[in-house]
């Protein structure tokens, strides 16, 4: 048999076999591991991604939170699962962009040990202060902090996450400082400033609006250069800080080396449910947008892109290999 004629054998048969693996997949349920507890967006919009993909794929989409360890126990295991698409990633910005500068060694490496399979969602968070408290604006916030000159503390959850960080971004930028006082997840943080016990925090908009509409919290401003189409009366941070900007967002990831018509099947799947009127309705109402239309070729730079951004934070806070 001529070379030729071999190559093109084992081609045919490596084209049938992926072809076959997209057919089949899935062949069991799959586990989508959120890596922070449950009840903050991050939870609440895998959920609504892990029912809507139930009914598009045949197969249970199971959420299992795994917290703990600044989120790195969940990114770990699914980086050491086995490749198949069978156990997912259900990944905040802080497991890839920030862990990498935040610890001086971690178990998994954020570009080589997964692949990306789609962003689902961004979010800007609210800064929201206990009713209790005497401030009414942003302005005020910083006027307080100053005088307490490091006294005050705010709530967030594990540190180096979305929610640490744009506390430690606003102080860097006005000029004061604060205490973290840090949770297991922006919800148990959240309910600890409603009942009085930390004054203030960063939430994301889908826990925090619920309460504020009732006016169990004060909204200050939002982390978005833009307003909230669901609180259009929050500012901007930025209209009192400028330069100011910290955005979430949420990534499915796989495990590296699972093969690529998996990788596109899920990727195609999940972005025909973030396209769903009623799911986008729903993130509105959560004050999240879903990530749009883009090519999977499109996230490792953009992770590349985040990880030098949020890097750059840390280093100029003093945070880079703080863990």
């Amino acid at each position: 048999m001529k070379p030729g004629h071999l190559l093109s054998i084992v081609l045919g048969l490596l084209i049938s076999v992926h072809a076959c693996q997209a057919q089949e997949f899935p062949a069991r349920p799959i586990t989508l591991i959120v890596p922070l507890a449950p009840g903050g967006s991050v939870d609440i919009v895998a959920r609504i991604v892990g029912q809507k993909l139930t009914e598009r794929l045949g197969q249970a989409v199971v959420i299992e939170n795994r917290t703990g360890g600044n989120m790195v126990i969940a990114a770990s295991a699914v980086a050491r699962a086995a490749p198949d698409g069978h156990t997912l990633l259900y990944s905040p910005s802080g497991v890839l962009a920030i862990n990498p500068t935040l610890y001086k060694k971690l178990p998994y490496d954020a570009l080589k040990d997964f692949a990306p399979v789609t962003l689902v969602a961004m979010y800007p968070l609210v800064l929201v202060v206990n009713p209790g408290m005497p401030v009414y604006s942003l302005p005020d916030l910083i006027k307080l902090a100053k005088e307490k000159r490091g006294e005050l503390s705010y709530a967030c959850s594990v540190p180096g996450t979305s929610l640490h960080l744009a506390a430690e971004l606003l102080a860097e930028l006005a000029g004061f400082e604060w205490r973290p006082i840090p949770y297991k997840g922006g919800a148990p943080a959240l309910n600890d400033v409603v009942a009085g016990h930390v004054a203030v925090m960063f939430a994301d908009a889908g826990g925090a609006l619920p309460q504020i509409r009732e006016g169990k919290v004060r909204p200050l401003g939002v982390t978005g250069k833009v307003r909230l189409q669901s609180a259009p009366d929050i500012p901007p941070i930025a209209e009192t800080v400028p330069g100011y900007e910290a955005i979430g967002w949420q990534m499915v990831m796989a495990p590296a080396a699972t093969p690529e018509s998996i990788l596109t099947k899920l990727h195609q799947e999940i972005g025909a449910v973030m396209a769903l009127p009623e799911v986008q309705e729903r993130l509105a109402q959560l004050g999240i947008s879903a990530a749009g239309p883009h090519s999977r070729e499109e996230l490792k730079p953009f992770i590349e892109a985040q990880i030098a951004r949020w890097g750059g934070v840390l280093r100029r806070v003093g945070l880079a290999g703080s863990e």
